[in-house]
């Protein structure tokens, strides 16, 4: 199989996505789109619509170092929820700071939810733009993507 390239549409932004069947290895926003396909998980996300993202593996969770725990520990994450970056930090046994490092980095968001991290006084950080953050929770807040994630939680 090879790795396919394609976006679909969030907003005003083009998600990006490189990925070959469930494992995804990058994510980014950008202003103009590309052609080619996007796993139907990320695109049903993107539209608003019940999405099971936790059928999609990031590439960022493979391996034992520190920014992999980060990424995994964000994955448990539940839909439409938040925490800090401190705590986060206090279960996989780091500092914020390296949190919001890991974040900065993160190569598959949405897979790996880094938006539902904040601040302890705030949204916090976002690349490109913390508007996009901002802009997902509210999304995830009025419930309708998270429907199929909160049924495998309830089960």
């Amino acid at each position: 199989m090879a790795i396919l390239t394609g976006s679909c549409r969030f907003g005003l932004w083009h998600v990006h996505v490189s990925w070959e069947g469930n494992l995804v290895y990058r994510v980014r926003f950008a202003r103009q789109g590309i052609e080619g396909p996007v796993p139907e998980e990320i695109r049903r996300y993107c539209a608003g619509r019940p999405a099971r993202l936790a059928d999609l593996q990031s590439i960022a969770t493979a391996g034992g170092g520190v920014y992999p725990r980060i990424y995994r520990a964000v994955r448990e994450i539940p839909c439409g929820e938040t925490t800090t970056y401190g705590e986060v930090a206090r279960t996989v046994g780091t500092a914020p700071r390296l949190v919001g490092l890991a974040m900065s980095r993160n190569p598959t968001p949405i897979v790996v939810p880094c938006h539902r991290v904040v601040a302890k006084t705030g949204i916090g950080g976002f690349s490109p733009d913390p508007a996009i953050k901002e802009e997902l929770l509210t999304m995830e807040r009025r419930g309708t993507v998270c429907r199929s994630e909160m049924r495998e939680v309830n089960r």
